[in-house]
């Protein structure tokens, strides 16, 4: 893996062409297991101009993914607009999501997703580049499968452990966007129930929000000082 300017200290960065296939099965472990979450969707102060929507994908059982609630708060003091499900749920939320970007009320489509939440988010790509609602950032928060990536993305950013169970995601010939995957293995404090609750990944995630919604640039994300 190769360092990432600034974020070297705690982020190792592969930038991947589309141009390599491989697949595997996802979620199959669980879905006998899990019971599906009532999607969330949440109003906020005032509309984003560029009518901007994040949706996060908790992980199993609801309970292991809480840190999405602070980055969704956190998002709509800024007045952007969240839907919050399950990952059983994408299916669903994706049909929603085109349906409201060929209407004209969402026009840029973020996905954030934790744990499984993260593995279905290459499914979730595909399915809106196919329903003609291409995604403009997605980011995956330590996917502990296999998965690769086809369809149209603006940039997909794959966080992962990579001393842990995390793994990167493969690109495929039929994707028409940006993958990296970011090793933050080094991050203080970070694990596979903590990673979304870990104070530098939540400015990392809405950092990088921000500059697309915002056009603002990623800011710069460091340790907490000694104590």
């Amino acid at each position: 893996m190769t360092s990432s300017g600034s974020h070297s200290n705690f982020f190792s960065v592969s930038r991947l062409p589309g141009r390599w296939w491989l697949r595997s099965g996802v979620v199959a472990l669980f879905l006998l297991a899990v019971p599906v979450s009532t999607t969330e969707s949440r109003a906020v102060p005032a509309p984003v101009a560029n009518g901007a929507h994040v949706y996060l994908l908790r992980g199993i059982l609801n309970v292991f993914s809480l840190g999405l609630d602070d980055i969704a708060a956190k998002l709509e003091a800024q007045g952007i607009p969240v839907t919050i499900t399950n990952y059983l749920g994408w299916a669903a939320v994706a049909d929603e999501a085109a349906a409201d970007y060929r209407s004209g009320k969402v026009k840029t489509i973020i996905l954030v997703g934790h744990s499984s939440g993260a593995t279905v988010l290459p499914d979730m790509v595909e399915r809106l580049s196919h329903l003609g609602a291409p995604v403009k950032l997605a980011i995956g928060l330590d996917s502990v499968f296999r998965t690769s990536l086809s369809g149209r993305v603006g940039r997909y950013v794959n966080y992962y452990i990579g001393n842990g169970n995390g793994e990167p995601v493969a690109p495929t010939k039929q994707l028409h966007g940006t993958l990296e995957n970011v090793n933050v293995q080094n991050v203080p404090g970070v694990g596979h129930i903590t990673i979304e609750k870990n104070e530098i990944m939540q400015r990392r995630v809405i950092s990088d929000i921000d500059a697309v919604v915002f056009g603002s640039r990623p800011r710069q994300v460091s340790a907490a000082p000694a104590q």
